[in-house]
């Protein structure tokens, strides 16, 4: 039988509405029959296949599309702008997401003597789309499957789960997994300042700190978190401004000026200028009209 199917059935058994955790923690299914506009988010480290629909994701600019059969995996929080393109009550989108845990892929690269040598350049990158494998998609289905029997979820969870992970680490996008259970590997170190930037994006930023962060020179350091993220320090600090600043328009809460502030901008014009670039629209057209005060 179509193994995609079998996961498209087991997401319909087990997903409400959006996205829905399941028994066995850092798995995920998602179902909606509605399609959405792009909006800002973080991804964390995890693998996401999808199983049915289309979505997109831009990355600093760049667009990534990928649909039933195909996954993406990010290996470092990136600020992203996603939205679902095809989804309807005939055909919804459905998604599994598995978060990456250091510790379960440490385990299986020490007990299956798995390379711990540097990541080149190449392997560094944090995100990448692919084609899913006969053997991945076995072994989702088989981790799905699980669920419907909570003793056997119990009893054999963490040995699908880690046969999955296997499967990533053997695949295309394994050099940079494999990166993720290395704690002093490159991505260890950079994963340090990136989330120093995430955690106080409203604060100046200064290179040579995150550097230190890093144990980097500024100018190695420059290039690797280019290589990691697709984007600059900087870059990846506006995006996170600007995709928590549409958040907050969002909610209805603060009007233009104040967001632009909360978020770090000292500027309201270079504020309206950076978000318009980013979303292709003002801020005045995310905020409620009563809100919509530049002061």
């Amino acid at each position: 039988m179509d193994r995609l199917l079998d996961i498209k059935n087991a997401i319909t058994r087990h997903a409400h509405e959006g996205l829905t955790a399941t028994a066995l923690p850092g798995l995920s299914v998602l179902r909606t029959t509605r399609t959405t506009q792009p909006s800002g988010d973080v991804l964390e480290p995890a693998f996401a296949l999808i199983a049915g629909g289309l979505k997109h994701t831009a990355l600093n600019g760049e667009v990534y599309e990928y649909g039933p059969g195909e996954y993406l995996v990010a290996t470092v929080d990136l600020p992203v702008v996603g939205n679902i393109v095809t989804a309807d009550e005939d055909d919804p989108f459905m998604a599994v997401t598995l978060r990456l845990k250091p510790d379960r892929i440490a385990s299986l690269l020490l007990d299956t003597g798995g390379p711990h040598r540097p990541a080149s350049a190449h392997s560094l990158s944090a995100f990448g789309v692919g084609h899913a494998s006969a053997h991945l998609l076995d072994a989702i289905a088989r981790l799905l499957a699980l669920l419907d029997h909570p003793a056997d979820l119990a009893a054999l969870g963490a040995g699908v789960e880690r046969e999955v992970l296997w499967r990533l680490l053997t695949g295309p996008q394994g050099a940079s997994i494999r990166q993720i259970g290395i704690a002093d590997s490159r991505l260890a170190h950079l994963t340090r300042a990136v989330r120093w930037i995430r955690d106080h994006y409203t604060q100046p930023l200064r290179v040579p700190d995150l550097a230190t962060t890093a144990a980097m020179s500024p100018s190695v350091f420059h290039r690797h978190f280019l290589t990691l993220t697709s984007m600059t320090p900087l870059e990846y600090q506006k995006q996170l401004r600007l995709n928590e600043a549409r958040m907050r328009l969002l909610t209805g809460h603060h009007d233009i000026a104040e967001v632009g502030f909360s978020v770090g901008y000292s500027s309201p014009s270079q504020f309206s200028r950076e978000y318009r670039r980013m979303f292709g629209a003002p801020p005045s057209q995310t905020a409620p009209a009563p809100h919509r005060k530049m002061s």
